[in-house]
């Protein structure tokens, strides 16, 4: 049976590689993707490109905040997977606007055409960021909502926007909160990316304070299979974390990127930190395993190896990305 998919932001860095696994291989048969995407700075169409010209593939140009775009690709939908957001949080402490409108009231527009159409599952693509800084131990579904940065407040503000439409109106509802995702494709104002481009054109890291700041590191490939179990096997109402296992500090993470570039060790350069900047994310992500049988398959090192590869091989598809920056 057609499943009708519609997934917006699907020309991002993550949406698109859910795009690329939803119509690939091993993707479920016979499924019908419609993505909705703005074409920000940040999402691009070469993204697509191993599926372009999939006939269950449909493009469309547009803004989630746009009510009658929204409505009209509702229309006829079962499910949405909802990946588009501003994501960038150095460009949030700059002006939060654009990631309240895009992240808030975006969502609220989904929501809104999702239950008058009559759409079967809305699958809202969230952060760990939400849960703010973790001391010690890890963050659970049920743990407060503590986000830090403009960008991390919008998206716990669409978590509980999302929640709550399941709430009050009974609509099949699902969150998944991600640490940090790193692979191919992804711009590089983000930190993996980010290393490796300055590396590959000759300069020095630009590592936040101390660079002790912790994070856990997600393989985009094995983030796509977590959504895709909450899709087909999530209950409604519920929240699933979503870990990759591996938790390095900044200065770590730098590390190993100059080791897999062959780079002189002494290039790093501490910045000023940034403001309002978590010292450490963790999430406990026991309740997806034990539910869905989500574990991480991608290992790290490897992973990585292929990623830094990956941005060798490819720098006419993200140095003018990069002189952007």
């Amino acid at each position: 049976m057609t499943s009708r998919i519609l997934v917006t932001g699907g020309a991002g860095f993550i949406g698109s590689a859910y795009v690329r696994a939803l119509l690939g291989p091993s993707g479920p048969p016979g499924a019908a993707v419609t993505v909705l995407d703005k074409l920000t700075y940040a999402g691009s169409l070469a993204r697509l490109a191993p599926v372009r010209g999939h006939p269950g593939l449909t493009f469309v140009q547009g803004d989630v905040c746009d009510a009658a775009t929204v409505r009209r690709l509702t229309a006829g939908q079962d499910e949405i997977v909802h990946f588009a957001a501003e994501s960038h949080v150095d460009r949030s402490i700059e002006d939060g606007t654009d990631f309240t409108r895009t992240n808030v009231l975006g969502t609220q527009t989904l929501l809104d055409a999702a239950l008058r159409n009559g759409v079967r599952t809305f699958v809202h693509i969230s952060t760990d960021e939400v849960y703010g800084s973790v001391p010690e131990g890890a963050a659970r579904e049920e743990d407060q909502l503590r986000p830090s940065s403009p960008y991390a407040a919008s998206k716990a503000a669409a978590d509980l926007v999302a929640l709550a439409q399941h709430r009050t109106y009974g609509l099949d509802v699902r969150v998944t909160r991600c640490s940090n995702n790193f692979g191919p494709y992804q711009h590089p104002e983000k930190a993996v990316p980010r290393f490796v481009a300055t590396l590959l054109t000759g300069g020095s890291l630009p590592v936040y304070g101390d660079g002790r700041q912790v994070r856990d590191w997600l393989h985009v490939d094995d983030h796509v299979r977590a959504v895709e179990l909450v899709r087909t096997g999530g209950r409604p109402g519920e929240t699933y974390n979503v870990g990759g296992g591996t938790s390095l500090s900044n200065l770590e993470l730098a590390g190993r990127l100059l080791r897999q570039c062959g780079a002189d060790p002494g290039r790093i350069t501490h910045v000023t930190d940034r403001k309002g900047h978590d010292r450490r994310y963790a999430v406990d992500h026991s309740k997806i395993t034990a539910e869905l049988g989500y574990r991480p398959r991608a290992g790290f090192e490897r992973t990585l190896a292929a990623t830094v590869d990956w941005y060798r091989t490819h720098r006419s598809w993200w140095e003018p990305l990069f002189a952007a920056v």
